[in-house]
């Protein structure tokens, strides 16, 4: 049996897609970023720290993943953007992100018994300036709040999205195409009921 290490529906919604049977586990994990570390290294460890405390808390399983996701500006200064914490927080981001392209980091890390296997995907976005009226709607919905970025691009901020280069999925939070070579990697098998 394998774990996903998460509750998010987004994710449990995407490893369905692959084909094979998993339990899900909330796993609690410091997801304080390093003073030295930077956006890569960062995402890639919290993907690993989730997938392996979700193996030790569930020893009877083969396979645990673990998958973290960030939103990287690089305008004025790299900056990761994790989840508003108010209104003015998520307006914040989004003046940020209406300002050019930038950065979704999609890390997924599936650890066995043995070992770790790792992906990073970036996938580059460009988000349209939204205005005071629009923020204001946006953030009324409840979508944003708990997503990195102040965003979900499933869901009603894909209008304000002008382009993608790279992998949807990374972006709503699980790349289907590397996850499934991960599964392949480690053994998992896929597409059986």
């Amino acid at each position: 049996m394998l774990l996903l290490a998460s509750q998010s529906p987004r994710r449990k919604a995407l490893l369905l897609e692959l084909g094979v049977n998993f339990t899900t586990l909330n796993v609690d994990i410091d997801e304080t970023q390093h003073t030295d570390e930077g956006s890569r290294e960062y995402v890639c460890r919290l993907a690993k720290q989730k997938s392996l405390a979700g193996l030790a808390q569930k020893l009877d399983v083969q396979a645990s993943i673990g998958a973290d996701t960030i939103v990287v500006v690089n305008h004025p200064q790299e900056q990761v953007l994790g989840k508003p914490v108010d209104f003015d927080d998520a307006c914040r981001m989004w003046r940020l992100l209406g300002q050019g392209e930038h950065t979704v980091m999609t890390a997924v890390a599936l650890s066995t018994h043995e070992t770790t296997y790792q992906c990073l995907v970036e996938t580059q976005v460009n988000f349209a300036m939204m205005s005071a009226v629009q923020m204001k709607w946006y953030w009324d919905t409840n979508e944003p709040q708990d997503k990195a970025g102040g965003y979900g691009i499933q869901g009603l901020a894909g209008q304000f999205v002008k382009h993608i280069k790279g992998s949807y999925s990374a972006v709503v939070g699980l790349p289907l195409y590397e996850t499934s070579q991960l599964l392949k990697q480690a053994g998992i098998k896929q597409y059986e009921r």
